[in-house]
């Protein structure tokens, strides 16, 4: 049979119309991975490019009646497998639904389609005075795919992640039902909280069609620091410091000096570092500062570089707005440098920021007994460790990430802090779960799709494979 003429395809295709429904060799290579170091490319039965929650809903129900599994895709930016189709599955693409419904100044929210990328909302909201400050490293990433990796990034210190932002959800249940979760409403304690519930769930419990955001001022006045340390230990000793001062920084990141070497060479960066400042540096620190006014920038710029010269810093270097900006979208590009170097793993551990500089030692033990190499960068404001792994031999790495993420949890973190499981960290996630959180999560997982149609396999490991 070919691939038009399953049943699934054909019904959809009559429902939908041929230019919205793909299948076979009509499949867009990036329809069938995401971002993944290890992406399958696994080609699914068809992809469907809905325009509106009903289409959604006639998709879902479509799947029902041919029990058929489906995987929600966004922009295609996740790290972590999520997004893998299956062969019999269908895949729902979302950059067809890309409207910004509303901007509503006067409750500082937005209401948008699940489509929309952090690039087109940021573009949107230019002019208004207000911003949505959750920034996971990828403008092109789109808000639905956020909201199901609970995205994160640079500005989480200050900021928070995505489920401190969005407060309202429009779903697609696994029976097709529409509901509505939260709303514009700033706080609630009416049942169990939906919304939350569902993000960072990964497309298993439900097929998001509208988000509502929270917004946030943008500050008129920024200072950026990038200051060098002799040894780690010194950068994450001043995210305490910096924070009980009570400087609010919007970006606390760290960069090993290799991380830092490669990110400047790709964007080919220059800072005007004396070279005796670099050969003695270990790591770097950036520092956001933003404020309302000048006086309190001047203030707090000033305050900060204090802290950090009693911490031992090399030197502080205040960049003017062009090097910062080049500096920050260079870090948020740290991932696909890597990818380019080779790195043969990613890994995003997520460790109490007090325990940063313990695990990394750890790291460094691990990857000398593993004859490894590792480099890094990380949102040390949240304790957030991203790793680049280099060790090609398959069997090797896997007991080092073994250790990696087992040391991370015994620190009291977690496998992921915003990359999620999907399918690259399903199996250590899996063994270092508590069993009775596992047993819990699949009894929701049970309630909101129980026959397993929505991305099985992904996230706890159940469901169908094929």
């Amino acid at each position: 049979m070919a691939a038009t003429d399953h049943p699934v395809v054909a019904e959809l295709t009559s429902g939908l119309g041929p230019g919205r429904v793909t299948a076979g060799e009509e499949i867009s290579a990036d329809d069938c991975h995401d971002e993944s170091l290890h992406a399958l490319g696994t080609r699914p039965r068809c992809v469907v490019r809905p325009q509106t929650t009903d289409e959604v809903a006639y998709v879902v129900g479509v799947c029902a009646s041919h029990d058929v599994p489906i995987v929600a895709r966004g922009s295609g930016t996740g790290l972590s497998g999520a997004a893998t189709p299956l062969a019999n599955g269908v895949v729902v693409a979302f950059d067809a639904m890309s409207r910004i419904k509303e901007v509503d100044l006067d409750n500082q929210v937005a209401v948008v389609e699940p489509g929309v990328t952090l690039r087109d909302l940021d573009d949107a909201l230019a002019a208004t005075g207000l911003r949505y400050p959750v920034y996971p490293g990828e403008l092109s990433g789109s808000i639905g795919g956020n909201v199901n990796t609970n995205a994160g990034g640079m500005r989480a210190v200050r900021h928070g992640v995505t489920r401190n932002h969005v407060i309202g959800l429009e779903l697609v249940l696994a029976d097709a039902t529409v509901l509505r979760t939260g709303g514009k409403v700033m706080k609630s304690s009416s049942g169990y909280d939906l919304t939350q519930l569902v993000i960072g769930s990964e497309g298993t419990l439900a097929l998001v069609t509208e988000v509502t955001v929270r917004l946030a001022s943008a500050l008129p006045n920024a200072s950026t620091l990038l200051v060098a340390f002799p040894e780690l230990g010194a950068v994450t000793a001043a995210v305490p410091r910096l924070l009980a001062a009570g400087l609010a920084p919007s970006i606390l990141e760290y960069l090993d000096a290799v991380t830092m070497v490669g990110i400047s060479r790709a964007a080919s960066l220059e800072f005007g570092v004396p070279d005796e400042v670099t050969a003695k540096t270990a790591a770097w620190l950036v520092v956001l500062l933003e404020t309302r006014t000048a006086a309190a920038l001047e203030a707090d710029t000033e305050a900060a570089a204090a802290i950090l010269g009693d911490l031992g810093a090399l030197d502080v270097f205040v960049l003017p707005p062009a090097s910062a900006r080049a500096l920050i979208e260079a870090r948020e590009r740290a991932f696909y440098v890597a990818k380019a170097a080779g790195a043969d793993e990613i890994v995003d551990v997520v460790v109490p920021r007090a325990a940063v500089t313990d695990y990394l030692g750890v790291v460094a033990s691990l990857a000398e007994a593993h004859g490894a190499f590792m480099a890094g960068c990380g949102h040390v404001g949240d304790g957030n460790v991203h790793l680049s792994v280099y060790l090609p031999d398959e069997s090797r790495r896997t007991t080092l990430l073994d250790e990696l993420f087992a040391a991370g949890v015994a620190a009291g973190g977690q496998v992921s802090g915003e990359h999620g499981i999907g399918l690259d960290k399903l199996r250590p996630y899996l063994s270092l779960v508590d069993p009775a959180v596992l047993s819990l999560q699949r009894g929701i997982k049970a309630v909101f799709d129980p026959e397993g149609r929505l991305n099985p396999g992904k996230l706890l490991g159940d469901g169908r494979t094929t």
